[in-house]
């Protein structure tokens, strides 16, 4: 397959070579392999401001904006994590309109720009990337550009950032495609929204990551937007140890059992009140809760932010527990869980983080935040689109459409 180049990206990975020296730095000296959090930010959160970010509880590190990782006019979309098993040095793996950006944030405010792998084809405002035994997995929804698989080893070794790279493989069982979902316990990859099975899930099997294996599909409940899939160990008997995926439909919540790859079955759906556009959720730790965000309740209904919250202790039989509505009437996009806290990408409001501790008696309550786009917390498509809040040494990336890659921590 031919591997189409924006020009504008050759000439700034060119020119930011010089910029990734002189803004960016290049050491990651300082960097503790405890996890603590002695390197000092570059913008602490000081009477409720980081650099001008509206900010409580969380310092900006460092930012890094769109135009350096993506080129002139660049837009910014998800984003993911990398831990090198090796070194334990972490990368964040960024999406924009025209390329997949990788940034060393072991210093996070020091953070290198490495380079960038460009669209297998065209620009897309959708890219989406996931990993898997140490290789990345991008898509988009650019036409005919299928999987690209990326080996994050080779970040290792950068001599002269930032490079321009190529795929390591190319999967192209399906063209364009809006996200992709990996269950790293089983090594299969979903990518959903696709132009195949009516946009529902596309089963991939990459255990031999640069060698993916078309492996069936499922078309019975149509597009599907986002999903995660698990390999269960909740509370319901019935299904522990087999391969659930948990898809956010637009229409509706569904839960199928995908271990017979030939034979996919739906458990249940789900729908709820004020229902706009059912968009990704996300288990608790203990498999009893899943959070969904809704991206258009607040635009067709005038809510603030909600989170709708499903009591999934009976996957027969999945229920309505709560919602939580955030202080602004920011879109929710989306949100992540580690431990008792829950991390969302809350568009123009930024980073928000929620605690989760007290969900059994319907309790949430906002901690902190980071608000990334600095005009207004308007019910817009601007802002923060990605979180990824998994890093052992407590950096958290988020990717913002307007302004780029915003590595943060909470604040000591």
């Amino acid at each position: 397959m031919t591997v189409f180049v924006p020009k504008r990206c050759f000439f700034q990975a060119i020119a930011c070579t010089f910029l990734s020296i002189l803004i960016l730095g290049c050491s990651n000296d300082d960097n503790n392999s405890d996890g603590s959090n002695t390197i000092l930010p570059q913008f602490p959160c000081e009477n409720g401001f980081a650099n001008g970010h509206p900010c409580n509880g969380f310092d900006l590190m460092s930012h890094i904006p769109n135009d350096i990782l993506g080129g002139e006019g660049a837009e910014g979309n998800d984003s993911w994590g990398w831990t090198d098993p090796e070194t334990g040095n972490e990368y964040a793996l960024v999406g924009t309109t025209t390329c997949a950006a990788f940034v060393d944030i072991t210093d996070p405010s020091n953070p290198i720009f490495l380079g960038t792998l460009p669209t297998a084809t065209v620009n897309s405002l959708w890219r989406d990337i996931k990993v898997y035994n140490n290789h990345a997995f991008i898509v988009s929804e650019a036409p005919d550009h299928g999987m690209q698989v990326f080996d994050l080893t080779r970040l290792r070794n950068v001599a002269n950032p930032p490079e321009i790279f190529t795929a390591d493989a190319n999967y192209n069982e399906f063209g364009k495609a809006h996200n992709i979902v990996i269950n790293e316990d089983s090594g299969f990859a979903y990518a959903v929204g696709s132009d195949t099975f009516n946009g529902g899930p596309h089963f991939i099997n990459i255990q031999n990551p640069t060698s993916p294996v078309a492996a069936g599909g499922y078309a019975d409940d149509a597009y599907s937007h986002d999903a995660q899939v698990v390999t269960y160990n909740g509370p319901d008997a019935d299904y522990v140890g087999r391969e659930i995926l948990i898809g956010s439909n637009a229409n509706e919540v569904v839960i199928i059992d995908v271990t017979d790859k030939a034979n996919p079955v739906q458990i249940s759906t789900i729908d709820y009140g004020n229902l706009g556009y059912a968009h990704q959720g996300w288990f608790t730790d203990d498999m009893v809760y899943f959070l969904l965000g809704d991206e258009l309740d607040e635009i067709n209904f005038g809510t603030n932010s909600r989170t709708i919250v499903f009591d999934f202790s009976d996957l027969d039989n999945p229920i309505y527990h709560m919602e939580y509505l955030a202080p602004t009437s920011a879109i929710d996009h989306n949100g992540y869980v580690v431990g008792n806290m829950f991390y969302v990408a809350n568009y123009s409001a930024g980073l928000r983080a929620i605690d989760i501790s007290s969900l059994d008696e319907g309790v949430m309550i906002e901690t902190g935040f980071l608000d990334t786009y600095i005009p207004n917390d308007n019910t817009a498509f601007n802002g923060a689109w990605n979180i990824y809040p998994f890093f052992e040494s407590g950096n958290i990336i988020v990717s913002d459409i307007d302004g780029g890659l915003f590595i943060v921590r909470p604040s000591n």
